[in-house]
């Protein structure tokens, strides 16, 4: 499993504080999601998943306007005053405003927190609703209206069709690992997905490894697969081996209209490391920059456990089972500021 110290090394990998001018960009496959050619698409994903867990998916059907409109009302959120974002402070089901330096992601390499501010948006549960006793499920935190017109309404937009762009992904990855086209879609896995919408802001300080300052720490990502959006701007890497000392990072490029997709660790624990989840952080460089995450999980009560493909009796299963809602809780609290260190302020 991946390490939350980023590989052991001393985070940057690409030479001191140069590592921002001499990071290579690394060269990704493309996924077609409205090609007919099945087989072709699971070839490609497949030697991805096993090269380096990130690859593109293009024509996902989420249209370039829509994405444009999505962006821009990320945009007037991060742009009210701090104290009215403050309002809106996370709450315990990670719904709501992370400020600046909430998470840690890599504490072995990192002076603080990360360089960024973000926005979690669930699977919106009515409050009275049982389902709502769950962590990750539960009524959502909304700017009002009167301050964000149209705002709510276009991020459920967005989660639904973003859900949907997920589930046929992992429909590949199903036929990548063996397993019936369908087998994700179970009603405990992505049929009650524990799937959540992240807005982010990089406020344009340079990040610094040498100094231990980042946009964002280097990390793998906790569930079965996340689907990022960017602006253009430059700033995220990856490290195809999460377990070279030191790790070796590359930049992978923003492409218009594309999502980058990478596996998460729990997919690795599902396929018993055949597929890996990747390493990466991101580096500020002076601008601003926007990006929106989707993050998709199997349902709470979903036993994580090797996949019957991926185990025999030269390769055993690595990792124990263990519930989806178990796992995230805990890595949510390893990387999260505790809630009241805001609250203890406020008094």
């Amino acid at each position: 499993m991946a390490k939350q110290s980023g590989g052991g090394g001393d985070g940057d990998g690409g030479g001191g504080d140069g590592a921002f001018e001499v990071a290579k960009v690394s060269n990704l496959n493309c996924i077609d999601l409205s090609s007919s050619d099945l087989h072709q698409s699971v070839a490609l994903l497949k030697q991805a998943c096993l090269d380096c867990g990130f690859f593109y998916v293009i024509n996902h059907g989420i249209s370039r306007e829509f994405m444009e409109e999505v962006f821009e009302q990320s945009r007037r959120f991060f742009d009210l005053p701090a104290a009215e974002k403050m309002k809106l402070l996370r709450n315990e089901k990670h719904r709501g405003y992370t400020p600046l330096l909430d998470e840690l992601l890599d504490p072995g390499n990192q002076l603080h927190g990360d360089y960024k501010e973000g926005y979690y948006i669930g699977v919106e549960v009515p409050e009275d609703d049982p389902e709502a006793q769950k962590p990750f499920y539960g009524p959502n935190v909304w700017p009002a209206s009167e301050i964000l017109p149209g705002w709510r309404e276009t991020m459920e937009k967005y989660h639904q069709k973003a859900l949907e762009v997920a589930k046929s992904v992992a429909r590949i990855i199903a036929l990548a690992l063996d397993l019936e086209i369908d087998f994700f879609d179970k009603p405990e896995m992505l049929g009650k997905s524990i799937a959540t919408l992240r807005l982010l802001h990089y406020g344009g300080e340079v990040s610094d490894p040498s100094q231990g300052l980042y946009g964002a720490g280097a990390h793998s990502d906790y569930g079965l697969i996340t689907l990022l959006a960017t602006d253009d701007v430059l700033g995220l890497q990856i490290c195809k081996d999460k377990d070279a000392n030191p790790c070796v990072w590359e930049y992978v490029a923003p492409v218009k209209g594309a999502f980058i997709v990478n596996l998460g660790d729990m997919l690795e624990r599902w396929s018993n490391c055949i597929f890996k989840s990747t390493l990466h952080r991101v580096l500020g460089n002076g601008q601003q920059r926007y990006s929106i995450a989707y993050f998709v999980e199997p349902s709470h009560d979903c036993l994580v456990e090797c996949l019957p493909s991926c185990k025999s009796d030269d390769n055993p299963p690595k990792f124990p089972p263990i519930k989806c809602g178990t796992y995230l809780s805990q890595r949510y609290s390893d990387t999260h500021t505790d809630l009241n260190t805001y609250r203890a302020g406020q008094t």
